[in-house]
């Protein structure tokens, strides 16, 4: 079934494709929403790993928790990221580019994947390896890694003034 998604109003705004990946590589962390409680949505502040060629946002997780009971109920869900913003010579405001992606989520189970994404999102962080590693050997077990996979991925530039 071909699914419709809403375009950005403002057509002037709108971020080429290499610049919506641009904004993930970059950014170190996003909101996700789900589909929470009584139609209530669910946003949270996430750390996350972006690949480009996959097309997917990866990001760990606790195996129980509200945000899992969530995706168990609706695997839709959005999530949104933005750079840091620029302030051009001249301008009190800034400058800012956002996407917003909409994707489903799915566990992955593949105990190397987990291993080589939780590997990647950290080097996001440290460089410091034995930590990295440390962490992997300590946490893996525990670790669900969850990957969202983009269906429509849309962004902006929008200057606030």
């Amino acid at each position: 079934m071909q699914k419709s998604f809403r375009q950005v109003t403002r057509q002037k705004q709108i971020l080429p494709e290499t610049e919506c990946d641009e904004v993930l590589e970059q950014a170190l962390r996003g909101v996700l929403a789900v589909n929470g409680d009584d139609g209530y949505p669910y946003a949270l502040p996430i750390n996350f790993y972006y690949d480009k060629d996959a097309r997917t946002i990866y990001f760990h997780s606790g195996k129980t928790g509200y945000k899992v009971e969530c995706l168990s109920r609706s695997d839709k869900a959005c999530f949104t990221a933005s750079d840091e913003g620029v302030r051009r010579e001249g301008e009190w405001w800034l400058t800012i580019r956002s996407v917003i992606a909409f994707g489903y989520v799915e566990s992955i189970t593949d105990r190397a994947v987990i291993e080589q994404v939780s590997r990647r999102l950290s080097l996001r962080f440290t460089r410091d390896e034995g930590y990295i590693e440390e962490e992997i050997a300590k946490y893996l077990q525990a670790t669900l890694l969850l990957a969202f996979r983009i269906e429509h991925l849309t962004g902006k530039v929008v200057r606030e003034k």
